[in-house]
């Protein structure tokens, strides 16, 4: 079965501000693999300050919600972040593995989940 959506799920103590030193490698990897990194080094650091200052007031961040064929997602309501492909071909298995990894070098504790019913228009 395709994972149509990746839930990496805040655990015990882990907060939105322990995500703050490996957002940055997030983000940047997360806009290499849909092909979206900005040409200009001015427009990527926006996106990763207008991120970065909230994770470090510990509030839910913006995210990346642009159109690609994958998003970055921080849903309202809950403390974790998901990636959400509208292409049901895509594979999210790399990002998986390579947010998944940052996280635990962060030492965020966290629980990943897949398909967790999340509907977009």
């Amino acid at each position: 079965m395709k994972v149509f959506s990746v839930h990496f799920v805040l655990k015990g103590k882990s907060d939105y501000k322990d995500l703050a030193p490996v957002f940055p490698e997030i983000l940047k990897a997360l806009l290499e693999e849909i092909g979206q990194t900005p040409e200009e080094e001015e427009i990527l650091q926006m996106f990763i300050e207008m991120n970065m200052a909230d994770l470090e007031r510990n509030r839910k961040p913006e995210g990346y919600n642009r159109k690609g064929r994958m998003r970055l997602i921080f849903p309202i309501g809950r403390k974790e972040l998901y990636l959400k492909a509208y292409n049901k071909s895509t594979d999210m298995s790399r990002m998986t593995d390579l947010i998944s990894g940052l996280l635990n070098s962060a030492g965020v504790k966290f629980e990943v989940t897949h398909n967790d019913m999340v509907e977009f228009d």
